[in-house]
Parts: C-alpha cells; sequence; structure tokens
C-alpha cells in the first residue's frame, strides 16, 4: 500500500548515490540487508545476489561471506561458472576481513573447493590446484579429518587431469581407505570415481571398471541425482567414465548400455556440463567400435554446448574426436577444419593435461589419414614420450600403434619399425585387456605382411583380427579385415 520510488535511469542513481557520504552508504546498505532479512524470512536464498551486494557494499562481512557463497552456488547450479569464479573469489576477500575462528578456517576450505568446481568446466587447472593447496594448507590446522579427506580426493583428481595420473592414484587410494572410518557416502562416490579415472589413466582398466559399477550401484538408490560435494552428478560421471572404460575393454554393449543411462539423467538435470561430458563420452564409445554417424551427431551435441556455454574443458576434446570421425568416414575437408580448430584450442592450454595428450594422439591417427605421415610420425613419437613419462600405459599402447600405422604407410613400408611398434603395442594391449587395440594391432600386421609378400603371416593376424572384431561386434572395421583377408585369396 505504500508509495514505492525507483530510479528510472542509472546514471541518476549513480549521480545520488555519489552524494552520501561512505559512513552514510555503509550504514544504508546494512539497514538495507535486515530490511531485506526481515521481508523475506523464508526466501533468502532467492535474493542472495542483492544481500551479497549490499553486504559488501556495507562492510558487513560475516553476512557478506555467506551471501556470496550462496549466490556462487546459484550461478554454479545454473552453469554461469564466470559469474560463480567472481562471487567465490569475493567470499574469500570478504572472510580475510574476519578473525582467524576454527569456522572461519573451515569456510575458508569450503570457500576454496567451490572455487575449484566451478574452474574445471573453465579448464582453468592450474588454478583450481592452487586453491586446493591452499586449502590442505587450512584443513591440516583444523581437527577435521572429512574435510580433509575431501581436500585430498579432490588434488587427487586435480592432479589426474594435469596428467600426474600415478601421484593421482596414490592420494586416491589413500583416501579410499580412510573413507569406512569416516561414514561420508559423498566422500566415498569421489574417492572411488577419483581413484577409477586414475586407474584408467595408467591403463587399469579392470580395476577402473570394478570403482565405477561400485559407484553406480550405490547411486541406483538415489531418488533425485545429487552433486555430492563433486564439481559434476556422480551419476553421469561414474556412468560416463565406465562406458569409457568398457570402450577400452570391448564391451561395447554394456558401455553404451551405461552411457544411454547417464545421458537420461543429465538431460534429466538440465546441466549443460553433464550433458556434454556424457556426450563427449558416448561420442568415444560410438567412433571406438566404428558407429560412426552417432558418434558424429553426439560429438556436435557436445561440441555445441561448449561453446554456447562456455565450457573451454571439452573444446579440444570434441573438436579432435570430431575430426577424428570424420577422417575415418572419407570426409577429408571436415576433418581438417575441425583439426586446425581443436590445434588451435590445444595450444592454448596445457600440452601436459592428460586430456589433451590424448587428443593429442588421436589428431595423430587424422593426420595419418590425411597422407601427412611424417606430421603423424612426430605426434606418436610425442606422445610416447609423454605418456611414458606419466605412466599412462594405456595411451602409450594406442602411440605406439600410431607409431606402426606410420612406418606401413611409408613408401616403401619401414617393414622393422612397423613390426616392432605393432608388437610392443599388442603385448601392453594383451596385459591391458584392451581388446579393441589388439585386434587393430592384428590388422596392421596382417596389411603390413599382405603387402610384403609374407602370405601365411598376414593370413594368421587377419584371421585372428576378424575373430576379435566379430567378437565384439564391430562391423566397421571387421569389413576392413575381411576385405584384407579377400586380397589375399
Amino acid at each position: 500500500p505504500d508509495p514505492e520510488y525507483t530510479f528510472k535511469h542509472a546514471l541518476t542513481h549513480e549521480v545520488t548515490y555519489g552524494t552520501l557520504l561512505q559512513e552514510r552508504r555503509k550504514t544504508l546498505h546494512a539497514r538495507i540487508i535486515g530490511a531485506i532479512e526481515r521481508c523475506y524470512p523464508d526466501r533468502l536464498t532467492e535474493h542472495a545476489e542483492r544481500l551479497a551486494h549490499h553486504a559488501v557494499r556495507g562492510e558487513v562481512w560475516e553476512q557478506a561471506v555467506t551471501y556470496l557463497r550462496q549466490a556462487g552456488a546459484k550461478a554454479l547450479a545454473r552453469s554461469a561458472n564466470r559469474e560463480a569464479v567472481s562471487c567465490f573469489e569475493q567470499a574469500l576477500m570478504a572472510l580475510r576481513r574476519l578473525p582467524e575462528t576454527p569456522e572461519n578456517l573451515a569456510r575458508g576450505v569450503d570457500i576454496r573447493l567451490d572455487l575449484r568446481h566451478t574452474l574445471v568446466p573453465l579448464a582453468e587447472l592450474e588454478a583450481g590446484l592452487a586453491h586446493l593447496r591452499e586449502a590442505g594448507d587450512l584443513a591440516a590446522r583444523l581437527p577435521d579429518p572429512n574435510r580433509r579427506a575431501w581436500v585430498a580426493a579432490h588434488t587427487s583428481q586435480a592432479l589426474w587431469l594435469l596428467g600426474r595420473a600415478r601421484e593421482a592414484r596414490d592420494i586416491a587410494e589413500q583416501v579410499l581407505a580412510t573413507v569406512e572410518t569416516l561414514d561420508d557416502f559423498g566422500l566415498r562416490l569421489a574417492a572411488r570415481h577419483y581413484l577409477g579415472q586414475a586407474c584408467n589413466a595408467v591403463g587399469d582398466y579392470r580395476r577402473a571398471r570394478s570403482l565405477f559399477e561400485a559407484n553406480v550401484r550405490d547411486l541406483e538408490r538415489e531418488a533425485e541425482p545429487q552433486r555430492w560435494g563433486l564439481h559434476a552428478y556422480p551419476a553421469v560421471m561414474s556412468r560416463t567414465w565406465l562406458a569409457l572404460t568398457l570402450a577400452a575393454l570391448g564391451e561395447f554393449d554394456e558401455g553404451v548400455s551405461h552411457g544411454r543411462a547417464g545421458l537420461r539423467i543429465a538431460e534429466g538435470l538440465d546441466d549443460p556440463f553433464s550433458v556434454a561430458l556424457v556426450s563427449w563420452g558416448l561420442a568415444s564409445l560410438y567412433r571406438a567400435r566404428g558407429e560412426l554417424e552417432p558418434a558424429r551427431q553426439l560429438g556436435e551435441r557436445g561440441l555445441a554446448l561448449s561453446r554456447g556455454w562456455t565450457l573451454p574443458f571439452f573444446g579440444p576434446l570434441l573438436t579432435v574426436l570430431l575430426a577424428s570421425i570424420h577422417a575415418l568416414a572419407g570426409r577429408a575437408v571436415e576433418a581438417a577444419e575441425l583439426l586446425a580448430v581443436g590445434s588451435r584450442e590445444r595450444s592454448e592450454q596445457e600440452q601436459r593435461q592428460q586430456r589433451l595428450l590424448t587428443a593429442t594422439s588421436l589428431a595423430g591417427e587424422v593426420l595419418l589419414l590425411a597422407g601427412r605421415v611424417d606430421d603423424a610420425a612426430a605426434v606418436a613419437m610425442a606422445v610416447v614420450n609423454g605418456a611414458r613419462a606419466r605412466g599412462l600405459l594405456g595411451t602409450e599402447a594406442e602411440a605406439l600403434w600410431l607409431h606402426g600405422e606410420v612406418a606401413a604407410r611409408r613408401e616403401p613400408p619401414a617393414v622393422d619399425d612397423s613390426e616392432h611398434h605393432y608388437r610392443d603395442a599388442v603385448t601392453l594391449a594383451i596385459d591391458l585387456g584392451m581388446r579393441p587395440l589388439q585386434a587393430h594391432c592384428h590388422l596392421g600386421l596382417g596389411k603390413l605382411y599382405r603387402r610384403t609378400g609374407k602370405r601365411e603371416q598376414a593370413r594368421e593376424h587377419l584371421i585372428t583380427a576378424t575373430t576379435l572384431y566379430r567378437e565384439m561386434d564391430m562391423p566397421f572395421w571387421l569389413e576392413q579385415a575381411e576385405a584384407e583377408l579377400g586380397r589375399l585369396a
């Protein structure tokens, strides 16, 4: 019933605001906080942004920390990651104005974890690790084993993302060993998932599979998906990584089932990061199987999301993956265009990251299919060296196969080099259970021996390849192997 006055122009508001003395401004901002809190006692989260603004301007630091964190959480929930980063950084600055009590030390840990979560989709991984280091220093001063374990768990994943998978695995193992004593469901999910990712990276696919499967079983009881303290929804993440792990093992049907379930969950959440993640994972699986059209559709969907929602984490992965799909389908122009974009995106980020090393390996295959043999050889060598330095056995095996392909494509074929690399790759693939890669190596050896007149050896390897492809239901590759066998007839 009372009249309400508003400023119709921002400049009028700014001039009027500028006439107020500093102390008067602070007093008014603090009074406005009180008024909003009285008017909307049960709906304060809806007004978190306004409350945070007035708390900062009024230098009411206790409330500023609270409302800035709420505003940041709201921004993160709608994938406004830059806005979320700004809110959490301001919350840290406000927290520094408060006394160093145990409660405020704990809040300092939590806000830094919040910041790390917002920086992952933005691919600012070094900055995220720096915040985790600071959080670890604070957590060490608190009698709070849960917070220390959470910081360690997230540090594990941060190291994995930066290509330091062995360190990540060791830390995640330690966290998982302490989980049972802490009775924290979210921490158990995080420890399993992060350990699974590290195991996947070092080539321990069987262990990774069991860890992701344990998470999926536990999460089937969820009434509604939650983040459980992670940067994304574990119901989506663990299903995606289970699908990727199963693809490496050649268990494609089961992988598709888990990937599709993850996609349905992600779409129900209306969370762009989750949809982009599972789109990349499923596209990678379909591409590995040779189902190029569904791979292309999912890859393009993920790339559109990553660009539309400013999710640079996925850009290099999806552009190179799509280039590989187009190259396999014989669309050379599209492959070249995407590879150029992917190369630029990779050059803008740290090349030592695990995910970018994998993308680089795919890029080498695209170069080889385009006839750029020397460029593909340089990529293969770089990836082998990088994978060996970081203990990434699966990536090493794939790059050794690429080395074999490169040597076989030379004119004349570098037979000894090609044979050596194929055999090294297949030995690793057998140890790791990578059945699709085993089949690719046998196909490569069969083609090499056919070209060099070693017909019986060629036949032996091509029969092995066709058997494996048939068992795994990989018709795209099976057709190639059978065609090579036909040329021997």
